[in-house]
């Protein structure tokens, strides 16, 4: 049995879902312009990674595995996760107006996002129980949003900064994530 704190490291830095994975690189591409936006499209995949994770996790045990229909696994899991954030995007705009006006656009984005998809994936191949499925969730959404406020802080940065004109635009931010991914790398011998 791993740790839970190994977990949720190897999560979050390791197999970061963004610069190792390469998942999500559409809100990672797009959302990164500015550090309140990534922060605020970081936090709003993180509680929709979290509730398909518990909500995934043992409908696939309980119904998929149960009658034998695992091949199933993708499809339900899109349906569900695409629920969760209808349901999630209903009750904010009826119960707490202000924060579905900040995180309203985000959730739309959200039922998009491969991330939440694969994390809910690695869960199941990874063969986790159930509270090491949950911590993985939640330290991958943390390396999504460390990733994320990580690159904002460096285009805001790159704003300032004489790029070449050859490497402006996605170029530039493709090196930039390229190098970030191998600085990540380097957290693969720190934690075992």
């Amino acid at each position: 049995m791993n740790s839970l704190l190994s977990i949720f490291l190897k999560a979050a830095l390791i197999d970061n879902v963004i610069l190792v994975q390469y998942l999500a690189l559409c809100p990672f591409v797009g959302m990164t312009s500015d550090t309140k936006k990534a922060f605020g499209m970081g936090v709003a995949t993180t509680f929709v990674i979290i509730l398909a994770t518990m909500v995934t996790y043992p409908l696939y045990y309980c119904v998929l595995v149960k009658f034998h229909v695992e091949f199933l696994q993708t499809l339900v899991f899109i349906l569900v996760i695409a629920s969760l954030v209808q349901l999630v995007e209903f009750y904010l705009k009826k119960s707490a107006p202000g924060l579905y006006s900040s995180m309203g656009v985000y959730l739309a984005l959200i039922t998009t996002n491969c991330a939440v998809l694969a994390i809910c994936m690695n869960c199941i191949s990874k063969s986790f129980n159930y509270g090491e499925a949950v911590v993985y969730a939640l330290g991958s959404a943390a390396g999504f949003i460390i990733t994320m406020v990580i690159m904002s802080g460096i285009r805001m940065r790159m704003q300032t900064s004489k790029v070449p004109a050859f490497l402006k635009g996605n170029a530039i931010l493709f090196i930039t994530a390229g190098l970030l991914s191998m600085a990540f790398m380097g957290f693969a011998g720190l934690i075992k």
